[in-house]
């Protein structure tokens, strides 16, 4: 990941001794209305020079309107407003319009004084002039602003082929990320910056939160990625009941602060308990013998760091849970020496088992293929060579950002829903989008006014009303609050079923995937390591996860002959045994159903009566016979169990 300076001249950082109610964002009493709602009332906030602050709360809340009032976009209702008069504020845009500006050019467009005095300069008439414009661009640095423009669109993604290319020419996404290297080329002393990852790969949220780490002025950011916010902020706004609460330390610092106050709430407390058993449920059937389980190990894990952050959603809108899966076919799913791509080839060489159970995650830069992958495997995009193998009872869920624009607007929520599955009654589907916090007029009424994020809950809860036994998930947390993102985890947390993940948010990355994968160079394959193995490479690869193998950075030299073929060996062994386990559950899940049906029989008094004698007898055999066999049944779990821990 290439290091990258912050353009001089941002911010000239003060003495904390020397600071003065002049040199702060002071919010006295502050009231701000939109129509007949109030978002702040009598709301109360200081801002210091240098701090770096994520201002979190539900969608809705108000957060795009404090940016809007500090931009000048928005007055007051009432209150006192001010911020210093020389401090020179920018914003990253969330639209762009159709230019004919080369990428390069549009990011240089964000230093306004640079272009202002290149202007002035090709209108000078005389050579006092110049020299006078020159000197103002020789303060500028001038002669560095092209290479840092390069270096902020590269770091973001943008090959240096694309510099040249026109802005209309970039989709939407693109687009933003354009808006992105226009205000970081901006010099500011406050740097408003509205979901910036939405549309990065996980690379590019890496480059960039190293880029605010250097940046020395003030920030404030809104973020549904918890673990940016931990490496970029040092504070936290939570806008809360119209009012402005500020937490020190990062999200996961206030996570805690609020939850130790909110549990102090027997009603909270309550709340958190639900939380807590909802989470626990996966690991509910192998009771206390879940730490043999390498899976619920890794899940165990998760729901000590879950279990600890819970109090502070508590009072979350949303609390949903994937049903159940059906059927389930193994492999539910196989690509075989595929060759993937648009006419042209991205990957080739994939082959892919997808298991019962599977959690894969899969890494690496935009443009390597991970979306051409995952909308392979959903059947979106044909092979252009290999086969593509799908089991008896696959039931495919799949969430991509293009499911939003395939909304119905003019259905409600219930609609379309019904839809899906036409038999649930109208209650069944209620209850299901009140999870969703879909309630009462909201999930009645048509959807051209829901928002981004209103629009991003109900397809991910189309996908999950459809009781998928594989999900395929796109950048799933994009446009959704942190709230819904942790909700998100949880229910992926208790999900039965095999899963294959596209997303830059490490928190649910860490929390949901047991596996990571690797996509680039052409080829896919599991990553050896975890996410900070990942981060680490890319720092030895100078950001350019495109390039090399997928061995974390620092890898000492092997035999790559050998190394393949004992993974493959060891891949081989651990899919027969995850077989033998799949396998044996379903035999103790039988014999557990057949222990407590023969339970209930015995529970018929009229069994001992004196006729029934030799009846009796029989069942009390057959109930020896059966906790015999489940006796066996989990001696042999376990022993397999075993043996894919070593593995591990």
């Amino acid at each position: 990941m290439p290091a990258d300076p912050v353009p001089r001249g941002h911010y000239t950082p003060h003495d904390p001794s020397e600071i003065t109610d002049n040199d702060m964002i002071d919010l006295r009493q502050i009231e701000l209305r939109r129509g007949a709602k109030a978002l702040l009332d009598h709301a109360d906030l200081r801002i210091n020079p240098g701090d770096k602050l994520a201002l979190v709360g539900a969608n809705g809340s108000g957060k795009s309107s404090l940016f809007a009032l500090l931009l000048g976009q928005l007055h007051l209702d009432g209150g006192e407003l001010s911020i210093p008069a020389d401090w020179r504020v920018v914003h990253m845009a969330q639209e762009v319009s159709a230019s004919d500006r080369s990428a390069l050019d549009y990011v240089l467009d964000g230093h306004v004084r640079f272009r202002q005095l290149e202007a002035q300069l090709a209108q000078a008439m005389d050579d006092h002039e110049h020299a006078r414009l020159h000197a103002q661009l020789d303060d500028l640095r001038a002669w560095e602003l092209p290479s840092i423009a390069e270096r902020l669109l590269q770091g973001l993604g943008f090959e240096p082929s694309e510099h040249g290319r026109a802005v209309h020419d970039f989709s939407g996404g693109w687009r933003i990320r354009l808006n992105l290297a226009r205000a970081l080329m901006c010099p500011s002393d406050l740097l408003l910056l509205d979901e910036p990852t939405n549309h990065l790969d996980l690379d590019a949220t890496l480059w960039l939160e190293q880029w605010l780490q250097r940046y020395e002025g003030t920030l404030l950011l809104v973020s549904h990625d918890r673990d940016f916010i931990d490496s970029t902020c040092d504070g936290v706004i939570h806008l809360e009941h119209q009012k402005l609460f500020r937490y020190s330390g990062n999200y996961s610092a206030f996570e805690r602060q609020r939850g130790e106050r909110l549990a102090q709430q027997q009603q909270a407390y309550e709340k958190q308990q639900l939380e807590i058993a909802h989470m626990q449920k996966f690991v509910a059937r192998f009771k206390a013998k879940a730490t043999k389980a390498r899976q619920a190990q890794s899940r165990v894990k998760a729901l000590e760091r879950m279990e600890r952050i819970a109090p502070a959603h508590v009072d979350s809108p949303f609390r949903f849970e994937f049903p159940r899966p059906g059927r389930m076919s193994d492999p539910l799913l196989a690509i075989d020496e595929g060759v993937l791509g648009y006419g042209e080839p991205v990957l080739r060489q994939v082959s892919v088992n997808i298991h019962p159970g599977s959690r894969i995650a899969l890494l690496g830069a935009n443009g390597q293929g991970k979306s051409t992958l995952v909308k392979t495997m959903a059947g979106e995009v044909p092979l252009l060579a290999g086969e593509r193998i799908e089991g008896e009872h696959l039931h495919i869920g799949y969430f991509s950002q293009h499911q939003l624009e395939s909304l119905d607007l003019r259905a409600s929520p219930i609609t379309q829903l019904q839809r899906k599955r036409p038999r649930a009654t109208e209650q069944e589907i209620r209850n299901f989008l009140g999870g969703f916090n879909f309630r009462g007029s909201q999930a009645e009424e048509g959807i051209a006014h829901f928002s981004g994020g209103e629009k991003a809950r109900l397809a991910l809860a189309l996908v999950v009303w459809q009781k998928p036994n594989l999900l395929l998930l796109d950048e799933p947390t994009n446009h959704l609050d942190l709230d819904m993102c942790h909700a998100l985890t949880v229910a992926l947390q208790g999900y039965e079923g095999a899963m294959v993940l596209i997303s830059h948010d490490r928190h649910l990355i860490r929390n949901t995937a047991d596996y990571l994968y690797l996509v680039n160079d052409g080829a896919v394959g599991e990553f050896d390591g975890d996410l900070d193995d990942y981060r680490e490479f890319l720092l030895g690869r100078g950001g350019k996860a495109g390039q090399g193998s997928g061995k974390p950075a620092g890898s000492g030299p092997v035999n790559r002959k050998q190394q393949r073929q004992a993974a493959a060996a060891e891949r081989a062994r651990r899919t027969d045994l995850n077989k033998q386990v799949r396998r044996l559950e379903r035999k103790m899940d039988e014999s557990a159903t057949a222990i407590r049906e023969l339970g209930e029989q015995l529970g018929d008094s009229s069994l001992y009566e004196e006729a029934n004698k030799a009846q009796l007898k029989d069942l009390l055999s057959r109930q020896a016979e059966l906790r015999r066999q489940a006796e066996a049944l989990e001696t042999e779990w376990l022993q397999v169990q075993e043996e894919l821990e070593v593995l591990s």
